[in-house]
């Protein structure tokens, strides 16, 4: 299974509809459990946007799943194909201040938004997390947008679609974010995720209009169903990963 998630160079999707979120494998749960954890800066005075920091944690997912690091016999790959082939956990914590500096000393990549900074760290067991990341705080990353996030730039963008009904915690919505992106990662050819890579991973995520929202989860684009670990119920559909080369294979 873990010889599916690395670097394809065919014109075939790497994993397609045998992505984890397409499909429930038993074998995942029977496997040792791994959570990808991400760490998002809120300081008092200056707490970032909350649709800015949905998608710097959409962003840090795909820039860890690409850095060399976490590929081929990278220092991070064995961690990051244990953690692809269990259940595809991530967790998202808070810090600031001294909290902030002491975690940017543990190896791990920083990703900077218009205001938002997420630092992403290679996966750890479920029970076996870093100190310096297990005392920081999971509640509080309740943020907001100062105004309405602006339409979206133009076609070509990715666009990680929320559900309009569901009520979500900023850093759940973060996390169910960075499932969307990588489950549309695992589903684009080499040639596509070269051009993603080489973009930055531009990507906006917004609420979907409830109009849409059916026709965005029954459309064949992929969707994220949550397992029901916190906040919401298992099988909820969380986000829709509408990638354009996605988008016209349909």
């Amino acid at each position: 299974m873990s010889s599916q998630h690395t670097n394809d160079t065919s014109g075939v999707p790497a994993v397609g509809a045998d992505s984890a979120f397409r499909r429930e494998h038993a074998l995942r749960d029977e496997a040792p459990q791994f959570v990808l954890p991400l760490v998002v800066r809120i300081e008092k005075t200056e707490p970032p946007a909350r649709t800015d920091a949905l998608e710097t944690a959409a962003r840090a997912v795909l820039v860890l799943l690409t850095d060399e690091r976490a590929r081929g016999e990278g220092e991070w790959a064995q961690a990051v194909r244990d953690w692809q082939d269990a259940r595809i956990r991530k967790v998202v914590r808070r810090a600031r201040g001294a909290e902030w500096r002491k975690a940017q000393t543990l190896p791990g990549i920083t990703v900077e938004g218009a205001g938002a900074l997420v630092r992403v760290f290679p996966p750890v067991p479920l029970d076996g997390w870093p100190k310096e990341l297990a005392k920081l705080q999971v509640s509080g990353t309740d943020l907001d947008d100062p105004e309405p996030p602006g339409p979206v730039d133009g076609p070509e963008l990715p666009v990680l679609w929320l559900n309009p009904d569901l009520e979500m915690s900023a850093g759940k919505a973060m996390a169910q974010a960075g499932h969307a992106a990588q489950l549309a990662w695992w589903e684009l050819t080499a040639a596509e995720r070269s051009a993603w890579q080489h973009s930055g991973f531009r990507l906006a995520v917004r609420t979907a209009p409830r109009e849409h929202w059916r026709h965005l989860t029954t459309g064949g684009l992929p969707v994220v169903r949550d397992a029901g670990f916190t906040e919401i119920a298992p099988g909820s559909a969380t986000v829709v990963a509408d990638h354009p080369a996605l988008r016209a294979r349909l």
